[in-house]
């Protein structure tokens, strides 16, 4: 087994508004796309966001090689309590996953 961002090119998040968040994860080719696509699962992904598989957002895009998800955020942008404003890290999250 692998660590996700060991095998794809590159894992990026945002901010899809201020409640939503938006990671991509790039595969590079179409290969490495098929392998990501059957190896990670979105109840994993879930999890490791601490939310509902029901309300995680999940984009298979074969055309660009990349896989999308889209989550709430765990805290409104800009509240106090938010530590990340812009969503950038949440990327780190999935790159040690294993698949």
């Amino acid at each position: 087994m692998s660590r996700l961002g060991e095998t794809v090119q590159k894992i990026r998040s945002k901010n899809a508004g201020p409640f939503w968040l938006t990671i991509d994860i790039f595969c590079g080719t179409p290969e490495v796309f098929e392998q990501v696509g059957v190896g990670l699962e979105t109840q994993q992904v879930a999890a490791r966001f601490n939310v509902d598989a029901a309300v995680l957002k999940r984009f298979d895009i074969a055309a660009l090689n990349t896989i999308k998800f889209s989550l709430p955020r765990p805290e409104v942008q800009g509240v106090r309590q938010d530590r990340d404003m812009h969503g950038a890290s949440f990327a780190l999250v999935l790159a040690g996953l294993e698949i």
